[in-house]
């Protein structure tokens, strides 16, 4: 009995293929002629699945992909590994046909059927989760003259959807293409520490590049008997300045995955060698109080443009929620 529209099961130990039907061998063969939109790198093994992503790696998948949507996977048939291996041992691909639910991003509207290939992880007996019926987020880029047709940015940018995921995507999107969202950090230009005239007094600026050429600095200030206490601003206005972000929020993961452990040698304009240490101590401090960016995932996307997110800030935004009845 076949349930859910779902096509015949391989027999155990058979890769499914021969169950496959004709047209669908057909759309895995156009898959499988087009390689990945970007080839991931592949980080060392981890003891997590793609089943538990940080707000880093949500970011990263958000921000190389052409569009974000929630799908139903309806079809999920295994490959044969001579014609296409997973990107790494203990994974197998799949070609996926599901029905769009959402589009949470895209520059493009998307079909109500979307076809694509994906690896999933195998569990202790050799079995990857059945996913049929199952709602998942999809992080991919369309393919260029075949609708419907569709590539992840990596070959397991697919994740189970839930609420409290959905939740935390959509705050992202929404602070992604906000007016006043921070712009993608690409390093820093200068830092100065400026004594002030009272011991222990004193103030470190550093100054950030960005992608697009906007204004990004940190402030570090210290006063006599209280610690030291910094801000981020991305306006060249002082009012603008905004206190030390929150971890798992956009201004955090522009800085704390974007800032380099130390500052280029030539960066440090500070006036004397005690100035000059006092501006690296800062940095050190700014870093240490965002602590570290978290990343689970086994593969991390390069970022192509263009992205969902395009350049001119002006085009950029979210897709307004579109539905489609089962």
């Amino acid at each position: 009995m076949v349930t859910r529209g779902r096509p015949d099961r391989p027999t155990p130990g058979t890769t499914g293929e021969c169950h496959m039907p004709l047209t669908s061998r057909m759309l895995v063969a156009g898959l499988l002629a087009a390689s990945w939109v970007s080839q991931p790198s592949a980080l060392h093994a981890q003891t997590l699945f793609e089943r538990s992503p940080t707000y880093a790696d949500l970011a990263d998948l958000s921000f190389s992909a052409g569009m974000i949507a929630l799908v139903r996977i309806e079809t999920q048939i295994p490959i044969d590994p001579q014609r296409a291996q997973a990107a790494l041992p203990g994974y197998t691909r799949f070609y996926v046909e599901a029905q769009a639910k959402t589009l949470l991003a895209g520059r493009k509207p998307l079909g109500r059927s979307v076809r694509y290939l994906v690896d999933l992880p195998l569990d202790w007996r050799g079995k990857a989760d059945d996913l049929e019926g199952e709602e998942v987020f999809i992080f991919a880029r369309g393919v260029d003259g075949r609708p419907g047709e569709l590539q992840l940015v990596t070959p397991t940018a697919q994740l189970r959807w839930s609420n409290a995921r959905e939740l935390q995507l959509r705050s992202l999107l929404r602070a992604a293409v906000s007016p006043d969202g921070p712009p993608r950090i690409t390093g820093v230009r200068s830092l100065l520490h400026v004594p002030g005239a009272l011991l222990g007094e004193g103030r470190t600026q550093i100054f950030l590049s960005t992608q697009d050429g906007s204004y990004a600095s940190i402030t570090v200030r210290h006063h006599p008997g209280l610690p030291p206490e910094w801000n981020i601003s991305f306006s060249e206005l002082i009012a603008d300045a905004i206190e030390p972000p929150a971890r798992d929020t956009l201004p955090w993961y522009r800085l704390a995955c974007s800032l380099p452990p130390v500052p280029p040698p030539d960066a440090n304009v500070s006036q004397s060698e005690a100035g000059r240490m006092q501006a690296l101590a800062d940095y050190r401090l700014v870093l240490d109080s965002m602590g570290s960016c978290d990343r689970k995932l086994k593969f991390r996307p390069k970022a192509v443009s263009p992205s969902f997110l395009v350049a001119a800030r002006g085009h950029e935004q979210v897709q307004s929620p579109t539905h489609w009845k089962a």
